[in-house]
């Protein structure tokens, strides 16, 4: 019993410190309002390229929504995207 309880208690403190650098990334990307480089295509066909002024929403359906830096529109995107976030400052 005592063996168990000790290796549960190694279990769970590995657990709760296995936060990788991937899972640190992806949870700052969607909780921080940084701008980000879009770029997209439709069907191998560049249809977008620009920058948000902050975080890129992804709704149902594979649609991206944004407001575009260049004109200050809220825009969304249909099609296969790639999103690069700003480094932090600092």
């Amino acid at each position: 019993m005592k063996t168990a309880l000790t290796l549960l208690a190694i279990a769970g403190a590995l657990a709760s410190s296995a936060c990788t650098e991937s899972r640190r990334a992806r949870n700052d990307a969607t909780w921080t309002d940084r701008p980000a480089d879009i770029t997209c295509w439709t069907y191998g066909t560049q249809t977008y390229t620009g920058q948000s002024t902050g975080k890129v929403e992804y709704n149902d359906g594979g649609r991206i929504a944004f407001v575009d830096a260049a004109n200050h529109r809220y825009t969304t995107i249909d099609g296969d995207c790639r999103v690069v976030y700003a480094s932090k400052a600092g």
